[in-house]
């Protein structure tokens, strides 16, 4: 049996709901499984933690996360604070701080699920985006010149490197050899133009590589256009660090709503812990109603079952949201009635009815 130590971290409004849901579900795979001993310690950081104490997390809040295996969060946002200080106070920290340069969500749509797009069922939507999550135009490179006045400037870099961009594209191509063989890559090369000419270059050196894995390079606008005509035409999507961010969310609506999608921040190689998120936010409109929809975080720890090897364990979860959905049990944002602890209680009956 392997114990795996997780920094589980609520986070705001509906995290704190969803995230003890998805431990309960984690703890029944444990104990199905045999092979998993978790050992969760929680975090109080978030915005409640901004307002009393005027910092999302300590100062030595990495250095507190280092020693797990992974990081398990819920949510940032509260309209209490302002969403570049929740956001580059914990979040990128974490992200960047652990050299969590692959940022993976997955897109597809599930059983007793309708996406708003017309003649699309089950299935017929299944692909992965690869988000470059450490730099490019999230770079916090940049400044205000007198600001205030009719002169006011506002400059704001973006860093692309070679290693940076190299890196989560070859990552791209490794899973797409895994799965159907065939790499997006998104770009603005006609209108960005160093960033974007660069990125298409390496895109294309990566790919020369792969010889196996067919490519198609589009420019963000016709991208996002493609996502609504024809999403069932991807495989694996590779994008810079905004592009991947606006083109996961346009996913999560055609998969059927934003409640649904999962995320992994991931150190590929190890060095550090990767942190697993759903990408819903915080929905302060419904948080402590008991109507979230625990499905994204739910996704997020199969996510996080697959990346520590248990991959039998974390299909199980998602074969579990399946049946669920399938059989009726949504939240209201899916069209439903069911409450959040009744999801919940339906996966837990299903895992431990499985063979």
């Amino acid at each position: 049996m392997r114990r795996v130590k997780v920094a589980v971290i609520p986070g705001d409004g509906i995290g704190q709901e969803v995230v003890p849901a998805a431990l309960t579900v984690l703890q029944h795979v444990a104990s199905r499984s045999q092979r998993i001993a978790w050992e969760f310690t929680e975090f109080p950081w978030g915005s409640q933690y901004f307002v009393d104490h005027g910092v999302m997390m300590p100062d030595d809040g990495l250095d507190q996360l280092r020693r797990f295996d992974v990081i398990f969060l819920g949510a940032v946002g509260d309209p209490r604070v302002p969403d570049h200080v929740s956001l580059w106070g914990l979040l990128l920290p974490i992200r960047r701080g652990f050299d969590q340069y692959v940022n993976l969500r997955p897109v597809k749509l599930l059983p007793g699920v309708e996406s708003p797009l017309k003649g699309y069922g089950p299935g017929s939507i299944d692909f992965v985006v690869i988000r470059e999550n450490t730099e490019g135009e999230y770079s916090n490179i940049g400044g205000r010149l007198r600001p205030g006045t009719p002169d006011e400037i506002v400059i704001q870099n973006s860093v692309f490197t070679r290693k940076g961009t190299e890196r989560v594209i070859r990552y791209a191509f490794e899973r797409a050899r895994r799965s159907r063989k065939l790499v997006t890559g998104a770009t603005k090369s006609n209108g960005i133009n160093y960033t974007m000419p660069f990125w298409d270059e390496v895109f294309r050196a990566v790919a020369a590589e792969y010889p196996d894995v067919k490519t198609q390079l589009y420019h963000i606008d016709a991208l996002a256009a493609y996502f609504v005509t024809r999403p069932d035409t991807f495989d694996v999507v590779v994008a810079s660090n905004l592009f991947g961010d606006i083109l996961t969310d346009l996913g999560g609506a055609i998969q059927g709503g934003i409640g649904m999608a999962a995320a992994a921040n991931i150190n590929p190689d190890g060095q550090y812990p990767s942190m697993f998120e759903p990408v819903h936010g915080s929905a302060p409109d419904i948080a402590g109603q008991g109507i979230a929809n625990p499905v994204g975080q739910l996704w997020t720890a199969s996510l996080m079952l697959d990346h520590l090897g248990f991959l039998e364990e974390g299909s199980w979860i998602l074969k579990a949201i399946e049946a669920t959905l399938e059989d009726g049990v949504k939240t209201p944002d899916l069209g439903g009635t069911a409450r959040t602890h009744e999801v919940i209680e339906h996966i837990v009956s299903y895992i431990d009815s499985m063979p």
